[in-house]
Order: C-alpha cells, then structure tokens, then sequence
C-alpha cells in the first residue's frame, strides 16, 4: 500500500522521487550548490531498502560543491523540486525540470535568505518559512 501524506487536511499519495545517494542541486544562496542525501528523515521502511524522498520531505544532506565554508557539511534540508511526475488531489500531473532541495536548520528555517526558481505548492504548505522566501509558488 502507497503511503499518504498529509497536507493541510486532505491526504494526497506523492511518489517518490529521490533516493539516498541522489545527487541534487540546492535552490537557495547559502553557499551549497550540489548536494547529497544521506538520510530521509522520518521514513520508516522495510530492512534493505532504499529510503526515498518525495516534494515536502526532510532530509539529511551532504554538500559535495559550494564555498569552502560549506562543503563537507551536513545539513537538514527540504525538498522543493523533484523531476518524477506526481499527481494532485485535484487530477493535476506536476513534474519539474529538476531536482532541488532548501538547506534549513532542524526545525525548518531556511538558511539563505533567497530561493531560486520556483516550489512546489505542497513543500509551500507544509514549511510556511520556505513559502514566505518563495518567488514562485507552483
């Protein structure tokens, strides 16, 4: 059975489109650039299996390129973006040309104070900080 989410008070199903070990860009200007997961936070899964992350998710990163003061940092961070297509509780296929995450601190402020491109409505509504940064909600 496919885990729900819940957003705001309806349930909504997202796939999940990014593993651990995915390499992907960060769309804010705290000084990472690409970054890595190594943790999904919150997911409980079967032994042996891949932890994934879906649009709204917490998760733990690795920056890999970025200003020397960032890279080799671990962070939490927020997905925005992801590039597998999910569907929305009102008939609606969203897919995004990227993958990108927000890096926060652990209760869910972001660390930059910009966020590039736009993010998904779901990540909005769920973490109200990172809408608030948001220039284009989609």
């Amino acid at each position: 059975m496919a885990k729900r989410k819940t957003v705001g008070r309806t349930q909504v199903h997202i796939s999940k489109g990014l593993i651990v070990g995915s390499r992907i860009r960060c769309a804010d200007n705290s000084g990472a650039r690409v970054v890595q997961i190594i943790a999904v936070k919150h997911y409980k899964g079967r032994l042996n299996r891949i932890p994934k992350a879906s649009v709204a998710d917490m998760v733990v990163v690795s920056v890999k390129q970025g200003t020397p003061q960032r890279r080799k940092q671990i962070f939490p961070a927020v997905v925005v973006r992801q590039r597998l297509a999910y569907r929305r509780r009102s008939g609606d296929w969203i897919q995004f040309e990227e993958n990108a995450v927000v890096l926060t601190n652990e209760v869910g402020d972001p660390i930059g104070s910009e966020i590039r491109g736009p993010i998904a409505k779901e990540a909005a509504e769920k973490w109200p900080r990172i809408a608030h940064q948001a220039s284009i909600i989609v």
